[in-house]
């Protein structure tokens, strides 16, 4: 598939041949019973390659198998209140959001208010203020909170430095 006349040639052990025409490459290229593989077709001249093309493909596969391994996709969790959640309901919640943070995971918390509690959304956004402020040394809030329809939304992001807090175990 090479089609320039003249190419600058890089041996199987990675030893420069020189720039030499396309037939004498690809006769050098037959001789080792490899492939001649255009690398740098951009370059003046043209820069290709003696290699195994089969296992070289299979090298490129390996390492993108491998740098796919180490991603980590960033998934949203999410945490639904009320704005009379009692103190202990919150701390599980409060808990749950650290072990989800902790992950690397971002989450999404969620106020609800049913009926008569639309009109006092002030004690869902203090409820939201104070998981936030528990939550302080391991999220950064990615927005601030705001209303929503019947809902108060609040998304949270984990800090990057720092390892998640020790809970306090209260006597």
């Amino acid at each position: 598939m090479i089609r320039v006349p003249v190419l600058r040639v890089i041996g199987a052990e990675g030893e420069q041949l020189g720039i030499i025409s396309l037939d004498e490459a690809l006769r050098q290229a037959r001789e080792a019973e490899l492939d001649l593989v255009e690398v740098a077709p951009l370059a003046e001249p043209p820069v290709a390659k003696i290699m195994d093309f089969g296992k070289f493909k299979y090298q490129q596969e390996k390492k993108a198998k491998e740098s796919k391994k180490k991603t980590h996709a960033v998934t949203i969790k999410e945490i639904k209140l009320r704005p009379k959640i009692g103190q202990n309901d919150l701390d599980v919640k409060r808990k749950q959001a650290t072990e989800f943070l902790g992950e690397g995971n971002k989450v999404k918390v969620t106020m609800q208010f049913r009926g008569r509690e639309m009109a006092y959304t002030e004690l869902g956004k203090k409820v939201l203020d104070q998981l936030l402020l528990d939550l302080k040394d391991i999220a950064i809030p990615d927005m601030e909170a705001k209303l929503e329809g019947k809902s108060m939304g609040l998304m949270l992001s984990p800090k990057k430095s720092g390892k998640p807090v020790e809970e306090k175990s209260e006597e």
